[in-house]
């Protein structure tokens, strides 16, 4: 968890950026009730229709949430009797979506003459001189038109949403009440879930269960520290 929260720090301070690297573009949307701070120990369960704890990929997608959590403070219950939380993780992505483009490009040549020089020799016989003279021309160059081109980008919305509700008091009055919720986003070209996923796991990290009054833009690599601890990768 050291490795986790340095990470988190230095994402913080300093941003994160590997050259040679896609950056993921993912924007964070968090919203807290007052009494959020209060309730640390949690269940996690699967929000997604139909996943349970057995399957293989919530487990995956869980174990990320899991190492952020415990570095944000939370403690995962050993009993639904020991929590005062409970945590629904939802995750997805969208269909492709094709997006067609135009661009220009500039075509260049000559575009004029900046100047002429003229030489030659003159030869006279008796009364009469002829000239014999050449002119040379300097041209310009520049833009002399443009092509217009154009092209496909398909796209994919990839998302995690991420809600903690107070199981203490539905244990009370089985009443469901929000305590907080994280949305986070991504478009991009890779429509590989399990790839994306730490790193909208990364991204959301410092704003689970806070209030951040607004989306949050945030520009991850692969390599990036926070994104590592989250895979549970070292961090050199």
């Amino acid at each position: 968890m050291r490795n986790l929260l340095f990470a988190l720090l230095s994402a913080l301070v300093a941003g994160c950026a590997t050259t040679g690297q896609p950056n993921f573009n993912v924007a964070v949307d968090s919203l807290a009730s007052l009494d959020a701070a209060s309730k640390k120990t949690y269940l996690l369960i699967p929000g997604n229709d139909g996943v349970t704890w057995d399957d293989l990929q919530f487990q995956e997608y869980a174990t990320y949430l899991m190492r952020v959590l415990t570095a944000q403070g939370y403690m995962s219950a050993e009993s639904a009797e020991d929590a005062d939380l409970v945590i629904i993780l939802s995750y997805g992505i969208g269909d492709p979506e094709t997006h067609q483009y135009s661009y220009s490009l500039p075509t260049w040549g000559k575009t004029g003459v900046s100047s002429a020089n003229t030489y030659g020799t003159a030869t006279t016989y008796g009364n009469t001189t002829s000239v014999n003279a050449t002119t040379t021309y300097t041209p310009t160059y520049g833009v002399t038109g443009y092509n217009t081109y154009t092209g496909t980008q398909t796209t994919f919305f990839r998302y995690a949403f991420i809600t903690g509700y107070d199981f203490e008091k539905y244990k009370e009055t089985e009443k469901q009440v929000k305590l907080w919720q994280t949305t986070v986003t991504s478009t991009g070209s890779s429509g590989d879930l399990r790839r994306v996923f730490p790193i909208l796991i990364g991204a959301s990290a410092p704003y689970l269960g806070t209030n951040t009054g607004q989306k949050i833009d945030v520009s991850l690599q692969e390599a990036d520290k926070v994104v590592k601890a989250v895979k549970g990768l070292p961090i050199e």
